[in-house]
């Protein structure tokens, strides 16, 4: 077996271990001290690079972000493993304007809710997965199912604008979510939409909505599991094979976020602020007092549960081409053997 020369990575733009250890200059670090150098995937000017955010298609490669995009490539059969898994929950909501008579999510029977769609995405079209589940879980709330509302669906090319930088940002890191939504909103097309995570209650503050449920941090998992909760840390299986201890180093390195932002709240804030493009009081108010307290690495069963539940609501929804062992796609070796070294 050759030595290894380099590594492809990837985040997504969300609160993560992974992108406060990128931050730090930890995982360049840890690389570097192995000879290995680390490229980004979104920074990549070769668009089929940049998919593998979404496909995890580039061998020696490592992701943490929400989790459609690995539920799918599994399912579709990439050979990835989850090695950590990060819970940080978030605010997520189903919005209406004042005056619209849409008070509760019981309101929303009979009214038309927005979907983004991407119409012709090879990749899974996560943003409408998400939307979707943000909605059953809310009509859930009041013993209500989607076929008591009207879904509108809203063609959008939003979610493949990955690479920072691209001119229609105009100047900024990436195009932030809910566009589409907004002008529909706007333009009485739809009555309510779904919105999560810093940039929908930015959104929300913005338009001064009426929130119409909320329940990002609603007691029951099933209810609040979405694209980004819980967030797995993804290798594929060849650069866990043929390096398992690098890929322990990296389980290490990004675990070791977890005590590191519970003992500097408001630098941890800061960098996730940094990551999403958002100020701190958005992440303050989307992810709670305690978010500093909620980005370490595991590898739960109620994590894995959760894991398990969404991958059926992907499936019944028909987001995933096949059935698949969530249970099997769990690897502990990595996180065990990195904990064993913590504790020697």
């Amino acid at each position: 077996m050759s030595s290894l020369s380099s590594v492809w990575y990837t985040r997504c733009p969300a609160p993560t271990p992974l992108s406060i250890a990128h931050q730090l200059g930890w995982i360049d670090k840890q690389f570097q001290s192995a000879g290995v150098a680390v490229r980004s995937i979104r920074d990549s000017k070769d668009p089929s690079v940049r998919q593998s955010h979404f496909t995890h298609a580039l061998d020696y490669s490592f992701r943490q972000g929400g989790n459609i995009p690995p539920i799918w490539a599994r399912s579709g059969g990439r050979e990835t493993r989850v090695v950590g898994i990060t819970t940080t929950d978030e605010f997520q909501a189903i919005i209406a304007l004042p005056g619209s008579g849409i008070a509760t999510a019981g309101d929303l029977k009979g009214r038309r809710i927005g979907v983004p769609r991407q119409p012709n995405s090879y990749v899974v079209d996560f943003q409408r997965a998400t939307a979707l589940k943000g909605i059953v879980s809310a009509l859930s709330l009041d013993g209500l199912d989607p076929r008591d509302v009207e879904l509108v669906y809203l063609d959008t090319n939003e979610g493949n604008l990955i690479e920072r930088g691209n001119a229609t940002f105009l100047g900024l890191k990436r195009r932030y979510p809910y566009g589409d939504e907004l002008l529909a909103l706007a333009a009485g097309k739809i009555d309510a939409f779904f919105v999560k995570g810093a940039e929908g209650i930015v959104l929300a503050n913005q338009i001064g909505v009426v929130v119409v449920a909320e329940f990002g941090f609603h007691p029951d998992p099933k209810i609040r599991i979405n694209n980004g909760t819980p967030r797995p840390l993804t290798v594929d299986a060849r650069i866990l094979d043929e390096y398992f201890d690098l890929v322990v180093d990296l389980v290490s390195t990004v675990a070791s976020v977890g005590d590191w932002a519970a003992s500097n709240p408001d630098t941890a804030v800061r960098f996730i602020a940094n990551e999403i493009g958002v100020g701190e009081d958005a992440v303050w108010a989307a992810n709670g007092p305690d978010v500093h307290r909620h980005l370490g690495l595991a590898l739960d069963e109620d994590q894995v549960a959760a894991f398990d539940h969404f991958k059926r609501f992907l499936l019944d929804w028909d987001f995933i081409p096949d059935d698949f062992d969530v249970f099997g796609w769990i690897d502990r070796r990595p996180l065990e053997a990195a904990s064993q070294r913590s504790a020697a």
